[in-house]
């Protein structure tokens, strides 16, 4: 059985680990997507807090007077105050998400909309994420993301007893018994935060395409946005309040416009759960797009299990529910695959060799005992 996981092993990390390497670093990079961020373009996304924000309505409506020919779709509102809030917008006649960035103490629109790709690190999080290839990459890095999987579970299986020696490395030994050690020893520490990256991965990417097939269903095209899907009456300050008052300790983190007819409002937020696992978009409250009434809530406290698990996936992907110490951490793992890859490799290449000169000395035993004048 060790000779059969070896080869699947083997054959997986020889067939993936490009792909992979991709994934892997680029998301150990997008950790840091918005220190980054920071970095390269400080205007736009680091802010000064002031002593309050804004009504959501006075935000709102300078976003529409900035931008006259796009409509607001969705808005993610960042739990941290120095940093800027991010409308979605849609320019009309199209069904294409563009994004900017907005003060949400002083109403100021610091950029123009522009594509989800249009920055570096988002140009990185669509390569992570698809590939640049869209829907058909979604289905590409999910057979990676299991690939990974694959290699977690067999590496852990092949490699189970090297605890034993765990902290042994033969550094005066030949290249290949060194790599080896090395192989195994960061395989075992990094496996358990691949395994959790690459499931979680997988499942959203898996959900991601499946959801794309349900919304193409029978031909529907995506809505083109032509005006305004939602009464210029409501007052979104006004729901958020009702959203912070139908759930306890509720925070809103992101607003879903309606971006396509029969789509309403729904208030994404963080709740005090003492589980440090819960996301920041965990509960949800929902109102008419055309009257704003209330039509429910979800709270993540009173879930059941699986629901919980499945929004720890977020915290547990991006390795921020331990604040820097395990975002540094989840990206230092994340970026092992790096000297996986080139100490596999080297592994697969040296044994290759000693296969090929073992075969050519029985080839010349053969022929020496064949032929013995």
């Amino acid at each position: 059985m060790n000779k059969s996981l070896f080869k699947v092993h083997s054959w997986a990390a020889l067939v993936a680990f490009i792909p992979l390497l991709v994934i892997c670093v680029t998301g150990s990079l997008l950790v840091f997507k918005h220190e980054i961020d920071s970095l390269l373009m400080p205007d736009q996304v680091s802010i000064e807090p002031g002593a309050q924000r804004l009504p959501l309505d006075t935000l709102a409506a300078n976003i529409n007077k900035a931008q006259p020919n796009y409509e607001i779709v969705g808005w993610v509102l960042y739990q941290d105050q120095a940093r800027a809030d991010q409308p979605y917008v849609m320019e009309k006649g199209t069904s294409e998400w563009s994004f900017l960035h907005l003060n949400p103490y002083t109403g100021a629109v610091l950029s123009a909309p522009v594509a989800h790709d249009h920055y570096l690190t988002d140009w990185l999080l669509e390569l992570h994420y698809t590939f640049l290839l869209e829907d058909a990459g979604l289905v590409i890095t999910s057979v990676f993301a299991i690939a990974l999987l694959l290699l977690g579970i067999t590496g852990i299986y092949l490699h189970r007893k090297f605890w034993k020696n765990f902290f042994t490395l033969r550094w005066h030994s030949r290249l290949v018994v060194y790599f080896s050690d090395l192989h195994k020893m960061v395989g075992v520490v990094a496996s358990p935060i691949l395994l959790i990256l690459a499931f979680t991965g997988a499942w959203w990417n898996i959900a991601s395409y499946l959801h794309e097939l349900e919304e193409h269903a029978n031909g529907h095209e995506h809505h083109l946005m032509q005006a305004r899907l939602y009464s210029d009456d409501l007052s979104l300050e006004n729901m958020r309040t009702d959203a912070e008052s139908t759930v306890d300790g509720f925070t809103a983190t992101y607003i879903s416009f309606p971006w396509e007819p029969g789509a309403n409002f729904t208030f994404w937020g963080d709740v005090p759960t003492g589980n440090f696992l819960t996301s920041q978009y965990s509960s949800t409250v929902s109102f008419s797009a055309q009257t704003g009434e209330n039509l429910g809530s979800y709270d993540i406290r009173t879930a059941g299990l699986g629901a919980t698990i499945v929004d720890s996936y977020r915290r547990l992907h991006f390795g921020d529910f331990a604040g820097l110490v395990s975002k540094i951490i989840w990206a230092l793992l994340g970026s092992t695959p790096l000297i996986l890859a080139l100490t596999g490799v080297t592994l697969w290449w040296k044994r290759r060799k000693q296969r090929a000169r073992a075969k050519q000395k029985h080839l010349a035993a053969g022929a020496l005992s064949a032929n013995p004048t």
